[in-house]
């Protein structure tokens, strides 16, 4: 049984939204503020974050100063740049949200308890949705909580097929308890969405070196507002979804 924040806890933790925009990109160039829909996407990370009723700060950590210039104009801090060693094509998030929360601690005296990592390639992901991810970190003590989406029915597990020698094979053989190709019998199964939204204790951070913890909890959004842009296609579905007003809150 999960047992609930008091109302104090809520006043009392500090909580920080980190967005990561490095300025490399090989997909697509430039690809954290390459234009959608009339602005850069760095700036619906931005107002997502910023809308938030329970973030206390919304920082930007970038190697680029055109990028660090855009998020100043978009309103969050961009208190220091990151080094170079931590911006490149390798280079895990883990030390980068690590530096942030230690570079906050030693030069502005500030701890963060709880770190929500948003990644700026997520733009139908909004306030609400940070919102609501908090509440179920803050009301049931996990250690992590990270945004899914449900795996459609066509890359089920037991729907999956491989090819070995030529010949296509289930991935999964064998026989199962329901009917593997009727969609409503089969096991649902959940992906991280980017993640649009991944919050961690920073104690959980530091102390397994990872973003989760023993406690890890999902928040469920839709399919539409996982889009995760990674591709020039998926940068076209954003721009007919938001350009057409075809999404709530744009």
């Amino acid at each position: 049984m999960f047992v609930a924040f008091a109302e104090k806890d809520y006043l009392l933790m500090r909580i920080l939204g980190l967005i990561p925009a490095r300025g490399g990109s090989k997909g697509i160039p430039r690809k954290n503020i390459v234009a959608l829909a009339g602005k850069p996407l760095l700036a619906y990370t931005c107002e997502a974050a910023l809308g938030s009723h329970y973030i206390d700060r919304v920082v930007l950590s970038t190697d680029d100063e055109e990028i660090a210039r855009i998020g100043r104009d978009c309103g969050v801090e961009v208190p220091f740049m990151r080094p170079t060693e931590l911006a490149r094509d390798d280079t895990p998030s883990l030390p980068v949200a690590q530096h942030a929360i230690e570079w906050l601690r030693e030069h502005e005296d500030w701890d963060a308890d709880i770190l929500v990592l948003l990644q700026p390639t997520s733009p139908l992901r909004r306030a609400h949705h940070i919102d609501a991810a908090l509440d179920i970190m803050l009301e049931n003590q996990a250690d992590t909580v990270v945004s899914v989406v449900e795996v459609p029915h066509r890359y089920n597990p037991y729907s999956i097929m491989e090819l070995k020698n030529g010949l296509l094979q289930l991935f999964l053989p064998g026989q199962t308890p329901f009917d593997r190709y009727r969609r409503q019998t089969v096991p649902k199964f959940y992906a991280r969405n980017g993640p649009a939204v991944l919050i961690t204790k920073v104690s959980t951070l530091f102390r397994d070196q990872s973003y989760y913890g023993a406690l890890v909890l999902p928040y469920v959004m839709d399919e539409i507002d996982s889009l995760d842009i990674d591709t020039p296609y998926d940068l076209e579905i954003a721009e007919f979804l938001i350009g057409r007003g075809l999404r709530e809150g744009f």
